[in-house]
């Protein structure tokens, strides 16, 4: 497994942020490892992305910082070209997966179903993202279907929160939980960064119980 993965997976949970303006984003991230949870997955689905990824990189280099929603090679090449330490889609694009092989990217593509987790196996992959995890069957849905997948490890994303993430990462099928209720919308818009602190450190306390 990748270095940078394996990072992520001692983390625990990976808060999913979506960053409407740039000048959030340091503050954001400051409030994460405060909390105790130097990790941040940054989607591409505002125009502050790219930029957000830069200037956290660039202030926090040791931040585990990744890009999410990454729906095109050009999204990929942008998103490392920022600092973005690994890739994360919500599908699997075996466009896009096979470019961020070739380029060495760490990928997480999002899967489903029992065929869409054989074509990650068969590009070699050993981490995919389970989306969305709560609406897909969540965690007896993975058990399920990784039975005959023991080399595998999922990231579950979506409808992921601090009532239902200890069960998650009690399953040694787990590598981590994205999440985001630790950064909503609303809490980094008025930048109560504070509360943000607040919620990720309760995030990493449910960590540190679950795997002991």
């Amino acid at each position: 497994m990748n270095d940078t993965l394996k990072q992520i997976g001692a983390t625990g949970i990976v808060p999913v942020v979506v960053l409407n303006k740039v000048a959030d984003a340091e503050p954001l991230a400051e409030a994460l490892i405060k909390g105790g949870l130097p990790c941040a997955e940054v989607t591409f689905r505002t125009d502050a992305a790219e930029e957000s990824i830069r200037a956290i990189s660039k202030k926090f280099p040791d931040m585990f910082v990744g890009a999410g929603t990454v729906l095109t090679t050009e999204q990929v090449d942008r998103a490392i070209g920022a600092g973005a330490k690994f890739i994360v889609s919500p599908g699997l694009n075996p466009k896009v997966v096979e470019y961020c092989i070739k380029k060495g990217y760490p990928i997480t593509p999002g899967i489903m179903t029992p065929t869409e987790l054989e074509v990650a196996l068969g590009f070699g992959l050993d981490v995919v993202k389970f989306f969305p995890a709560e609406n897909a069957g969540g965690l007896k849905m993975i058990k399920a279907m990784s039975a005959p997948y023991t080399m595998m490890k999922f990231m579950p994303t979506g409808g992921i929160n601090a009532t239902n993430v200890r069960d998650y990462l009690a399953c040694d099928k787990i590598l981590a939980c994205g999440g985001s209720w630790m950064v909503k919308g609303d809490l980094i818009n008025a930048g109560n960064f504070a509360e943000i602190e607040r919620l990720t450190k309760e995030a990493a306390g449910i960590v540190k119980e679950a795997r002991g």
